[in-house]
């Protein structure tokens, strides 16, 4: 099994491009069904949601042809509306082929995500916002059974907000008869991404941005060339570990105006930015300083960096209380920090943070993507060597990011 071994105490220096959103590419990917000409997508990250995914579409038909940072889809010979429980449980975003499969072929059948229960992560909305569109579902076997002779449009209202609900409802919108109204629905930059491609596809979308999504359905979608736009984590991420480190880096390629939330904070921990059209320049001259933050929808602070501010907070002058409101059970990382030295306590929904001069070097095990981040951040700046095990969580949404921080300086490599 791989692992990362780090040897911190180096500050951060140099230029990086942020690659494509991985939750903006797997959504686009899954839009390919809608259609029955080629789609090609850029930007694609290399990373393996983004290839399971594509496996996912090749099971069913789908000819895919990838290159170094594109993918063509060609959905038109799709034999079989299924998505098994092989390829779904190592990604639960495999969901969003429900909606495209159910609008474009009147039927589909898809693996409940991971095998979990349906209400611990809202997959329910999924199924409602559907079943007010017209499709009759059934839960068979661990297997989303959904049939319909022409979906029809709808007012949705969708609580609590939900990322992937409202892409599912949105792509399946489009084919629909007549219009759908989508309330509470979510503002992501990732949901926007999506609906310009869908939009280039010839959907009607209006809304994308605001929590009121308007889709009049179409009798049939086009083929696209899209871009997916930056990775505004993976961006946020490099930030994080620049100010820790007391670095200074260059992203290009940054989606600038994504990272409003991640930058306000970042000021205030005291970093020096600049910001440019697509370029963020963070230069941390001295020790952070704490910064208390509180998770939610975006324009909110993003759950997806929490886990990299505790990091940061770990070794910042002060205390910081972190509040996660999205999901439950993500303070997995903190035991893990505390191995490093990090002075850190959870009382409910929140981590206490106080902050210690110097962390030091052990062995530690990554429990999910995001945590797998807060242990490369803190090995940064550990002082000696920090084992991260279980490396395969960061492979899904970072893409050979050791040998990007070594390109800014950092002492990483992946070992067996």
């Amino acid at each position: 099994m791989q692992k990362l071994s780090i040897r911190g105490g180096v500050p951060l220096s140099g230029e990086v491009r942020v690659a494509g959103a991985k939750n903006a590419a797997l959504p686009i990917l899954a839009a390919s069904l809608l259609t029955a000409a080629p789609v090609r997508i850029t930007n694609v990250p290399q990373l393996n949601d983004v290839r399971t995914m594509i496996r996912l579409l090749e099971r069913m038909g789908v000819k895919a042809e990838a290159g170094p940072r594109d993918v063509r889809l060609d959905a038109r010979g799709v034999t079989e509306p299924f998505a098994p429980y092989d390829l779904v449980k190592t990604m639960r975003a495999s969901i969003l082929a429900l909606g495209p499969l159910l609008a474009r072929f009147g039927e589909a059948r898809v693996s409940l995500p991971g095998g979990c229960a349906i209400g611990e992560r809202p997959v329910d909305l999924h199924i409602k916002g559907l079943t007010a569109m017209g499709a009759d579902i059934a839960i068979e076997s661990g297997y989303i059974h959904a049939t319909a002779t022409r979906l029809k449009g709808a007012r949705i209202f969708l609580d609590p907000v939900t990322v992937t609900g409202t892409e599912n409802l949105m792509m399946a919108a489009c084919l629909a008869r007549g219009t759908t109204v989508l309330e509470n629905a979510a503002r992501e930059p990732e949901v926007s991404d999506l609906a310009r491609c869908l939009l280039a596809m010839g959907a009607k979308i209006t809304g994308h941005g605001t929590d009121t999504i308007t889709v009049e359905g179409v009798d049939a979608l086009f083929g696209v060339d899209h871009a997916v736009m930056p990775d505004r984590i993976e961006a946020g991420t490099f930030l994080a570990a620049a100010a820790a480190t007391r670095g200074t880096v260059t992203l290009m390629d940054a989606p600038v105006a994504a990272l409003e939330a991640v930058l306000d904070k970042l000021r205030d921990a005291g970093a020096a930015i600049a910001v440019g059209s697509n370029t963020v320049r963070i230069a941390m001259a001295g020790r952070p300083r704490s910064v208390s933050l509180r998770t939610a929808p975006h324009p909110g602070f993003p759950t997806d960096m929490q886990a990299q501010f505790i990091a940061l907070n770990a070794v910042a002058e002060g205390t910081a209380l972190v509040t996660e409101t999205i999901f439950e059970n993500r303070f997995m990382h903190v035991q893990e920090l505390r191995r490093l030295g990090a002075r850190i306590e959870v009382q409910g929904h929140t981590a206490v943070v106080h902050g210690v001069d110097a962390l030091a070097g052990a062995t530690v095990m990554a429990t999910d993507l995001r945590a797998s981040a807060s242990l490369v951040i803190a090995g940064l700046v550990a002082e000696g060597e920090t084992i991260i095990d279980r490396i395969y969580h960061l492979d899904r949404g970072y893409e050979r990011i050791e040998e990007r921080l070594g390109q800014l300086g950092a002492r990483i490599a992946r070992v067996s």
